[in-house]
This record gives C-alpha cells, structure tokens and sequence, in this order.
C-alpha cells in the first residue's frame, strides 16, 4: 500500500476516526505542552483526573446516563466480565442466557463456572437468526437475563430489547456500542469493550445500577468487583490510561457528528448499502442471517452462491487488497466475508466497498 492509509473493515481492533489518531499524533511526544507523553502521564495526576472526569461526562451526555448507574472503566475486555458479571450479580441464584452466536455462548460457558446458568431456549443449529421472545423460557426468580446485543462473528444484532418483566438486563454491546441511542433505564448492567466502536483495545466500559453493586462473591479477584472498583473511581490499581485517553478523544468527536442518534442514522445507510446489493445479487452474493436479525456492524456474506465459492472469494479478498479494501476475511469459524462498517467507518469508504462489488459481479456472474 505504499505506506498510504488502507480502509478497514476489521471487526477489532478497528478503525478509528483519523483525526482522533492525528491528534494523539500531535500530542505523543507533548501532551498539553506538559514535556512528557500521555502514555508517561500519572494515573494519580491532575492532568489524567481530568481527562477521566470529561471522557465519563461526554458518556454520561452522549447515553443520557441517568444519575443512578455508576460508571466503571476496568481491564479485561469483554472476556474478562464473562466472569466478572456473574462473580458481582450471581447472588449463589440463577442466571438467563440467551445464546445468539459465538460470544454470548462463551459468555454462558464461562459463566457457568459460578452457578446454575439456564439458557432460555435449545441450542440453535446455526446461529442466523433471534428465536421470538413467545418460545423463551425465562425464569421470573433469575438473578439477570443476559445477552449479547451484536455478535461480531455471525452478524446478528438485536433489533429490540428484550422484556424481562423487572429481572435485571445484562447485556454485552462491545461491537455496537454508541452506534444508536439507547434507554440505559432498561438495564441494570451495560459493558463493552473498546476496541470496535470507542477507541482502542484495552480498557472496558462498565455502566451499572447502583442497586446492583456490592455482591460479590468473596471469590472475586478484587479488580472486578464493582464496589471496590466504584469505591476507587475505577483507579483500584493502574488502569490502561491511554486507551482510556484514546477514548476520550472518540467521545469528543461523537458529540461534533451528532452524537448516538447521528451514528444511527450512519449505521442504518451503510449496512443498508451493503444488504441492498446482497439481496438483489440472485444470490452471488448471500447472507445466511434472517434479515430482521442482521447487524447492522458486521455484515457477513459468502460469493459465488449460497454456500459459497471460495476461490471466487479468494479472489474478492485479493481484488480489494489491491484496492486498498482490507481485513474483509469472514471469521474462521464462519467462513467467507465479513464487512465490519462501525461508527468510523465513512458513507464514501462503504461506497468504494460497494461500487467494488457491483464490478466484480458484473465480472465473475
């Protein structure tokens, strides 16, 4: 690529906006004409204090966060609360898991380790699709309903929030986070991790109810357990200050877009894109995923038929390369092609996606 900036469509570590990376650029080596590098900064000092206060109000403003959720920002990725929800919600009852693609079955394997786990309907052949709520077996004495709200492997995202009649809602949002607004009301615990929508890895996003802090099991490694973590502002032991800095400069330049609401609108016209020629392909083009349950940030498609043609995607994959289109490889797991489009991702950067794969249809039809 001649060292010149490619357009990619990794699903994480992924794209972030360039003028958040020229402005951590510019301050690398001088942050705040302090003589020292943001990385080099103090977790104790005032200069950081400040930088976490603006990056949870840009949240608190950009999610209308109301006053009773804390806000925490812990280490571990999305992985590490699989173990850290139920260590902190458990209570030694029950938990509901739905299952609609790789994570959140992970998420149930791992939580499992702590207590009875019941997922809310039988193992799903394929994960392409989101069961009615009418066919879940929820239990009314759990101690959460769990789920995970896009699945970045199967490209399949909730369309809706689940009802739980008053059970607290769990849900993880890493790959979809702030790409729409939300009713933080509707749940007791939010989390994501930063790397796909709000910054770079390292550092995780924990919005939870007040009312649901402070009931760890003894058990739980003391970086986890929310009261403590809440008790300490998230500064228990040295956070990934950088990453929490990264993701203070995303937040600002959310608020200049327009915010959630804006990224929504984004979200809807260049998935819509990428399907609209999907669908009208005669199935060159095909996604296994039911359409009111496809992502809206993961678009997961096979060429050349329904179950695809892998030397013709073979040759999708090197095509775009050479247009300088990366990281459009579909999970190992799944196979084909995946177009990760998150909230950096440009309506102009979709369409050289797109205006590629009405030329390579034309092409290998």
């Amino acid at each position: 690529m001649n060292g010149q900036r490619v357009i990619n469509f990794a699903a994480g570590p992924a794209k972030l906006p360039l003028s958040v990376l020229e402005q951590a650029q510019r301050e690398m080596l001088n942050y705040n004409n302090m003589g020292v590098s943001m990385m080099e900064l103090s977790h104790r000092s005032a200069e950081f204090s400040k930088i976490v206060h603006e990056s949870l109000q840009d949240m608190r403003d950009l999610l209308q966060i109301p006053d009773n959720y804390k806000i925490l920002l812990l280490p571990g990725g999305g992985t590490g609360q699989f173990s850290a929800v139920p260590m902190n919600l458990l209570r030694g009852g029950t938990a509901d898991y739905i299952v609609t693609g790789s994570w959140s079955a992970k998420a149930v394997k791992e939580a499992e380790k702590y207590g009875k786990i019941n997922t809310v309907y039988p193992k799903l052949d394929k994960y392409t699709k989101i069961p009615s709520q009418k066919s879940w077996n929820l239990n009314p004495e759990a101690s959460y309903v769990y789920y995970c709200d896009n699945e970045t492997v199967n490209g399949v995202e909730f369309p809706f929030v689940p009802e739980t009649n008053g059970v607290p809602l769990v849900c993880d949002m890493s790959s979809n986070f702030l790409s729409r607004p939300i009713d933080i009301s509707k749940f007791g615990l939010i989390y994501a991790g930063a790397q796909k929508n709000i910054g770079c890895a390292g550092i995780t996003v924990i919005i939870v109810r007040e009312d649901l802090i402070g009931h760890a099991v003894r058990e739980c490694p003391v970086i986890f357990d929310y009261k403590v973590q809440v008790g300490n502002n998230s500064l228990y032991n040295t956070p990934p200050t950088y990453s929490i800095y990264i993701m203070g400069l995303v937040f600002k330049w959310l608020k200049e877009q327009g915010g959630a609401a804006k990224m929504g609108e984004l979200s809807d016209t260049k998935s819509s894109m990428v399907y609209d020629i999907i669908n009208n392909s005669n199935d060159f083009y095909s996604c296994a995923v039911e359409e009111s349950a496809r992502s809206r940030m993961n678009v997961v498609m096979r060429v050349g038929g329904k179950d695809g043609n892998e030397e013709l995607e073979k040759k999708f994959l090197e095509e775009c390369q050479k247009l300088g289109m990366v990281s459009l490889k579909g999970h190992r797991s799944v196979g084909g092609l995946r177009a990760s489009l998150y909230n950096a991702m440009s309506v102009p950067e979709v369409n050289k996606l797109t205006d590629f794969m009405l030329d390579f249809m034309a092409r290998y039809r």
